[in-house]
């Protein structure tokens, strides 16, 4: 069984978000799914198997991180489409079959791809006991960002500060379903990104996520409605770093970026 890790949302090796790869024929039981995720031990692991012709969509996926399925995971989709692509499995835009409906992969002429993902709904919430502290930060807004993603978006002071976050993870745990997805403008739109983020997900086995294209689902809307402008990019600010470009369309928001096959080997338990 073949296995690929793959950097998602970049454009060279070593940054973006790793993800593994696994290109079946079917899948095995849901353990055996988290086995080998936990093995890979990345933020996620896609699984994915080709669809019999006539169905809504190509190839059935889905994400693993080390503890636990997730509904939505954007950089995994990306590096799915990237190895379909580059192995010559499927050619020309994809139909993924997910837990969150159909997403749609499309290879644009310049090596990049474009998923198609529904927005996320966004409703302001008062600020939770704690929050501020937990982050370590003093939020300017906090929203909800539905069951899909299972965020709390929290817009903070500048770019500096999402920069400078040293969160307390285990008590930011208690806040939402999955975690905290912390953002501000840019300071320098000069510098090609028009918002800054970063996204932690204790509640998940993910400490920091290095780019979390799900979350930009989120910022997307968040970010379209204050700049003006449906087309945006976003900087996630991690260790690894990465830029999403983002088209917001209503209730679907478009995220493109480029990714990147690092290692490629053999499963052999």
């Amino acid at each position: 069984m073949r296995i690929r890790i793959v950097d998602a949302f970049t454009d060279r090796p070593f940054a973006g978000n790793p993800a593994g790869v696994l290109l079946l024929d079917a899948f095995p039981d849901d353990d055996r799914l988290q086995q080998v995720a936990l093995e890979v031990n990345h933020a996620e692991t896609a699984f994915a198997h080709p669809l019999p012709e006539g169905r809504e969509a190509d190839w059935a996926l889905r994400w693993f991180t080390p503890a636990a399925e997730v509904a939505m995971c954007g950089h995994a989709t990306l590096a799915t489409a990237h190895v379909l692509r580059t192995t010559g499995a499927h050619q020309g835009p994809v139909r993924f079959a997910t837990r969150s409906g159909v997403l749609i992969a499309t290879p644009r002429e310049d090596g990049s791809i474009t998923l198609d993902f529904p927005t996320a709904p966004l409703t302001r919430v008062d600020l939770p006991d704690g929050v501020a502290e937990a982050l370590g930060a003093e939020p300017l807004s906090t929203f909800d960002t539905g069951s899909n993603i299972g965020d709390l978006l929290v817009e903070v002071a500048d770019e500096k500060t999402v920069h400078a976050l040293k969160p307390d993870l285990k008590a930011l745990g208690a806040y939402s379903e999955r975690g905290i997805i912390a953002t501000a403008r840019a300071e320098d739109p000069g510098r090609g990104y028009d918002f800054v983020s970063r996204c932690f997900f204790p509640n998940i086995g993910i400490d920091e996520d290095p780019v979390t294209g799900s979350a930009h689902t989120a910022l997307a809307p968040f970010w379209s409605e204050r700049l003006g402008r449906a087309e945006l990019t976003g900087l996630q600010a991690s260790a690894r770093s990465g830029r999403v470009h983002t088209e917001l369309r209503g209730d679907r928001t478009l995220l493109s970026g480029r990714a990147v096959t690092v290692i490629e080997g053999e499963l052999l338990a």
